[in-house]
C-alpha cells in the first residue's frame, strides 16, 4: 500500500495550486493523508476526487467550513498499521514522549502545523511523521512532501521529497 503525506497547503494564500510533482503522485497512492491547514476548501474537494481514500484533518488555519468537514483527529487502520493524523503536536522538545502518551495506541502519527520535516520514533516505538508543507517552505530549505509503503502492518520506504522551487 502506497501512502502520500502531505501538509500546511495553505492555498490560496502560499501558492495558487499544488505542485505539479505532487499532483502527479496522487494516482500512484492508495491512500493519501492531509495533515491539516488547507486554509480553502477547493483543495479539500481536489484531493476527495483525486485520491482513492484520503484521511485527513484540519488544522489551526482552517476555517468554519473545513472543520465541520474533517475532525481534528483521524485514526485508521492501513493493513494492520495503526495510523493517526493531528495537525498540531506542540513544541519539538518532548515531542515523542507527549505523542507516546497522547496516542498510545499507535503505529504511526502524521502531523503538520511547522512546515518542518520530521521523521523520528518514540522509545515506545511509535512512528512521528511530519512531511513539511509543499506549498510554504518558512525557513526550510525546500518545500515538501513525503511517500511510504505499508506492508505487513510495517511501515517502510518513508522518503521525503524535495519539490524545485516555483517560479
Amino acid at each position: 500500500m502506497r501512502l502520500l503525506l502531505l501538509s500546511d497547503t495553505h492555498l490560496p494564500k502560499r501558492a495558487k495550486a499544488l505542485p505539479a510533482p505532487l499532483l502527479a503522485e496522487l494516482p500512484r497512492a492508495d491512500v493519501v493523508v492531509h495533515a491539516g491547514d488547507w486554509v480553502d476548501e477547493d483543495t479539500l474537494d481536489l484531493l476527495r476526487t483525486r485520491s482513492q481514500r484520503l484521511i485527513a484533518v484540519y488544522g489551526n488555519n482552517d476555517g468554519p467550513g473545513l472543520r465541520a468537514r474533517l475532525p481534528e483527529v483521524a485514526r485508521a487502520d492501513l493493513a494492520g498499521l495503526r495510523l493517526a493524523v493531528v495537525h498540531e503536536t506542540g513544541p519539538a522538545q518532548g515531542r515523542e514522549s507527549r505523542c507516546a502518551a497522547r496516542f498510545p495506541d499507535t503505529d504511526v502519527l502524521v502531523f503538520g502545523h511547522s512546515h518542518i520535516p520530521w521523521d523520528t520514533t518514540a522509545s515506545t516505538g511509535l512512528r512521528l511523521l511530519n512531511p513539511g508543507s509543499p506549498t510554504d517552505r518558512r525557513r526550510q530549505p525546500h518545500c515538501t512532501y513525503m511517500t511510504a509503503t505499508v506492508a505487513d502492518g510495517a511501515l517502510t520506504q518513508v522518503r521525503l521529497h524535495r519539490l524545485p522551487p516555483r517560479t
